[in-house]
């Protein structure tokens, strides 16, 4: 699996409270604009670290065929839990994106949210490039978005972050190596259950 770890398990149920402030709409309305640039008009998208849903469920509102890959199978599961209230026909494929597989191409892929960046070694991002190339039909767009050197070095750097809320407390510590050009995220979350506060930590590259 080279560069990707497995990550985004007990995060993953915290998740979209994490990232409340994100826009998914602002997001399809800007990819559909993309779209609208390149003349393309696809009918069929794959969703490249698709996390909890939340773009394949708007874009599936909209009208389009959506195919999501995650490695976390928990993500996934609070993918499906959404499709199951919204969008039922939404495909979920629990698949390494350095090594996934489909049954047949589609029309547009993307890969968001700074996914890519968790891809730490060159032969696994030429591995994916290629598989797009493989799986993507003929004059089809691959739209991705990538966190800069220049962001984590200096933006996130060695700096913390955190979430306090009643229920959940969040802490995100950064560290940034500069030799390797990598960041290094260790997320702490305190969660209430019954007056009591459970600890779990996750590390992110």
């Amino acid at each position: 699996m080279g560069g990707v770890i497995i990550i985004y398990s007990n995060f993953a149920f915290y998740y979209d409270r994490l990232m409340k402030d994100v826009d998914y709409s602002k997001w399809a309305d800007y990819i559909e604009e993309l779209f609208k640039r390149n003349n393309s008009g696809p009918s069929m998208i794959l969703d490249l670290g698709c996390g909890t849903g939340s773009f394949c469920t708007e874009m599936a509102g909209r009208g389009y065929e959506m195919i999501g890959i995650d490695l976390s199978p928990e993500m996934l599961s609070c993918a499906k839990t959404k499709a199951l209230e919204k969008n039922p026909d939404i495909l979920y494929l629990n698949q390494d994106i350095t090594s996934f597989e489909l049954y047949g191409t589609v029309d547009a892929i993307v890969c968001l949210m700074d996914s890519l960046n968790y891809i730490t070694y060159k032969n696994d991002i030429k591995r994916v490039f290629n598989l797009v190339n493989n799986y993507l039909n003929p004059g089809g767009l691959f739209i991705f978005d990538l966190n800069s050197r220049y962001k984590l070095e200096h933006i996130l750097g060695d700096n913390v972050f955190y979430s306090n809320d009643s229920d959940v407390v969040y802490i995100w510590q950064n560290s940034f190596d500069k030799t390797k050009g990598i960041s290094r995220f260790d997320l702490t979350f305190f969660v209430e259950n019954a007056g009591l506060y459970k600890r779990f930590d996750e590390e992110h590259y």
